[in-house]
């Protein structure tokens, strides 16, 4: 089963959550914003003389260092914070600059750009759709502080039109810029995360990779291992068939059991040989079907007493494909699961057309609980009992596949059973015709 990564920025229970850094930030960020505020009204009161409204503008000043220290209180429990909670401490930060400006000019007041630093923040921190009603909170508040406000004391008197006008293209110019912030914003964090969810399939994909590489290579170092024990079998098997002459079951059990090793045998020495193989290498040339009909034909003198029901269904003369060795032995092990779950009652069924391949392995057996459909495809999971199977199976199945650039599905089917369903795109296999 693949890795999951988990990109929630509201589900992790600690500080370390994607919102309580942005909510860490925006505290400090808060602190310097209300520094600044009071560095401003006291330049405008005690250089430039402006009767500015004092108890307002301090009483909001000191509401929102309230609200820092509060903030600041609620980051020392250790809570997890959500992208709705980060959202509301910008809106309230829009709400006390709205307030500010109200008391300081409105839209007359050159600091009215400030609101495209909420926004700023709302667009690096939160998804499209916060950004979005950042976008009309801040061009709502703007619009209102162009007709509701109380003027600044220096008057514009001389050129009342041409500062309407200059009023009305700071409104135009915030509009615009809040407007290209939101829609770059949202398309350059989509581009983030699709990168980020590339950077996780690439670490997932590195990871199983460094998996079958190792199970690669414990298989070669078996197969040299077996080797010894299998020849030994064969001479002996050999020999007790010589002297049981007289007893002809015993021989043809014996002759049985000697045709198995030879072909276990043979199965070694292709693995051995074929580690490291390129894809030409692999297997030869041949029609789709005749691939399919020489696998479980094969198959079947393995697992002598399983009864399998084939159909095959697609066009004629059916593709020719590369006979991929990974590819046979990633069915085989399907197979071998499907055998063991009901050997008596095995359906094989495939179609195919000029693009792709369905192949679908049913049984009879027990079926899938929730645990196990959740879990099928992990390496070393198995539903056998112990010592019955490695649980490696449909783990390279599905690496098989997804080299392959196909994939394994799983589901219980009616009446009881599992059904597996490889599809596989046969351009990477498919063979073209020569001119």
């Amino acid at each position: 089963m693949p890795l999951k990564y988990d990109y929630a920025m509201d589900s992790a229970p600690t500080l370390s959550s994607s919102s309580a850094i942005n909510l860490r930030r925006l505290v400090v960020l808060r602190c310097i914003a209300l520094a600044g505020q009071l560095l401003a009204i006291w330049v405008a009161v005690t250089s430039l003389h402006m009767p500015l409204p004092l108890e307002p503008l301090m009483g909001i000043v000191a509401a929102m260092t309230l609200l820092n220290f509060f903030t600041w209180l609620r980051m020392r429990r250790m809570r997890p914070v959500g992208e709705n909670e980060l959202f509301i401490h910008l809106a309230l930060d829009v709400a006390a600059l709205t307030a500010l400006l109200y008391f300081s000019g409105g839209s007359t007041n050159p600091f009215v750009m400030l609101y495209l630093l909420p926004l700023a923040l709302t667009a690096a921190a939160l998804p499209a759709g916060y950004v979005w009603a950042m976008v009309a909170v801040t061009v709502a508040c703007y619009t209102l502080l162009m007709f509701f406000y109380m003027p600044l004391p220096h008057g514009h008197a001389m050129h009342d039109s041409d500062f309407g006008m200059h009023v009305v293209g700071m409104w135009l110019g915030f509009l615009a810029s809040a407007g290209l912030i939101a829609w770059f914003a949202v398309n350059m964090a989509d581009t983030r995360r699709s990168r980020d969810r590339l950077l996780a399939q690439m670490r997932e994909d590195a990871l199983r990779h460094e998996r079958i590489l190792a199970l690669g290579t414990l298989a070669t170092g078996a197969a040299h291992e077996l080797g010894t024990p299998l020849s030994t079998m064969a001479v002996l098997t050999k020999e007790l068939e010589r002297e049981s002459r007289d007893a002809p079951t015993t021989r043809a059990n014996l002759r049985l059991l000697r045709e198995q090793i030879d072909r276990c045998k043979s199965i070694l020495a292709t693995l051995s040989a074929s580690a490291g193989a390129s894809r030409a290498e692999g297997g030869g040339r041949m029609p789709l079907e005749n691939y399919l009909d020489e696998l479980l034909r094969d198959w079947k003198a393995m697992r002598l007493g399983a009864q399998v029901r084939q159909r095959f269904d697609g066009s004629r003369p059916s593709p020719e494909i590369v006979a991929e060795q990974t590819l046979s032995q990633a069915i085989v092990n399907i197979l071998n699961n499907a055998a063991d779950a009901s050997p008596e009652n095995i359906e094989v069924s495939a179609r195919w057309n000029e693009k792709e391949l369905v192949l679908e392995i049913c049984d009879r057996g027990t079926g899938l609980t929730p645990d196990a459909e959740q879990s099928a495809g992990q390496p070393f999971f198995t539903t056998k009992a112990e010592g019955a199977g490695l649980g490696l199976g449909l783990f390279l199945a599905h690496a098989t596949l997804n080299r392959f650039g196909g994939h394994v599905r799983l589901y219980n089917r009616e009446g009881g059973g599992v059904c597996t369903r490889l599809t596989l795109p046969l351009s990477s296999l498919r063979v073209e015709a020569s001119a």
